[in-house]
């Protein structure tokens, strides 16, 4: 596979505007991203930004930035409309779609993603989920709950479902973490479609590619990034990024 990872920013975002340049001990939030994915070495990292603004700060700090139209609808179709500027001959066949918002997001996350597509030829797309960090993760509407097909003790499994909704009954809940691998077609196929009644139920936009048919696995990893979303959530960024060495 040759992989490229694409991080897609946008300073209008609801709940915190101007979320990725927020400032997380001395660094643009959207620039720990950036340097975390490139940690993982799996290939070349890039932003795809709505704001030139964003496309300053990440080149300010020695990465790649390209500008995409403020109006896109999601975080994938600004990833594809990147992809075009970044790799227009079609040499990267896997791309990987990391959120802005999770500043220490885990190297082992991508790679653990990248993995699953290399070892199962028949998945479209490959995410991630981590197992509940309490019980009130259940009925949390703002936790994406995976319902996976997974045996005690395997690390990847076929995703049947993602959910908002409380999930009854013995057994792990599994929390989804919101990076994707996708290979190249399938990343074309979804963008180009529109979004599903599912996907406008849950407000979720991996339902759409589960009822177009696409296939979803998704990999085990210890725990769910720190993602920010709310001024509550940054602050715990914040302390937590004063307590790292």
């Amino acid at each position: 596979m040759t992989p490229i990872v694409i991080i897609p920013a946008r300073l209008a975002a609801r709940r915190l505007p101007g979320k990725p340049l927020a400032d997380i001990g001395g660094l643009p939030m959207i620039v720990r991203v950036l340097r975390q994915a490139m940690r993982a070495g799996v290939g070349e990292v890039a932003v795809a930004a709505g704001d030139a603004e964003i496309v300053q700060a990440v080149r300010d700090a020695g990465g790649r930035a390209v500008l995409t139209e403020p109006g896109l609808a999601s975080g994938s179709d600004r990833v594809l409309a990147a992809l075009g500027e970044l790799d227009p001959d079609g040499r990267c066949d896997v791309v990987v779609n990391l959120q802005g918002d999770m500043p220490f997001v885990e190297p082992a996350v991508l790679t653990a993603c990248l993995g699953v597509l290399a070892a199962e030829a028949d998945c479209d797309i490959a995410t991630a989920i981590a197992p509940e960090a309490s019980p009130a993760d259940r009925a949390d509407p703002a936790v994406v709950k995976a319902v996976v097909s997974l045996a005690p003790g395997d690390p990847r499994g076929r995703a049947l479902y993602f959910t908002r909704s409380v999930l009854y009954g013995a057994g792990p809940v599994w929390k989804h973490v919101g990076v994707y691998a996708f290979r190249r077609q399938a990343l074309e196929r979804f963008c180009l479609a529109p979004p599903s009644p599912l996907e406008r139920r849950e407000q979720l936009e991996q339902l759409r590619a589960l009822e177009l048919g696409l296939s979803i696995w998704a990999a085990v990893v210890d725990e769910t990034p720190i993602s920010v979303d709310t001024p509550a959530d940054l602050e715990a960024a914040r302390a937590f990024a004063r307590g790292r060495p």
